[in-house]
């Protein structure tokens, strides 16, 4: 998923905003830079799950590859859903 820059910070705002109001968090300062520290956070995580996207695809190519013809009953999502699960957990990436 690939949201905009002003998405992320809109749902940055909204964490922050939901944290105050549940008790989780007080704030001591102006809320901007905790905000802007979410919305960091938020970005690196789309990022890598970007890389994880593209490598399961490279690995579901390249297995695909090597299988020849026993490849054609193959399910590509289910296939590339499998790989990327199990990407995501060695990357303790939580999708």
């Amino acid at each position: 998923m690939r949201l905009k820059e002003e998405q992320i910070k809109r749902l940055a705002e909204k964490v922050y905003s939901d944290l105050v109001a549940d008790g989780l968090i007080t704030p001591r300062q102006e809320h901007g830079p905790a905000v802007a520290g979410i919305a960091r956070t938020i970005a690196q995580d789309f990022s890598r799950e970007q890389v994880l996207e593209r490598d399961a695809e490279r690995m579901l190519d390249e297995t695909i590859t090597a299988m020849g013809h026993g490849a054609a009953d193959i399910d590509r999502r289910k296939m590339l859903r499998m790989i990327k699960e199990k990407l995501a957990k060695d990357r303790k990436i939580v999708l």
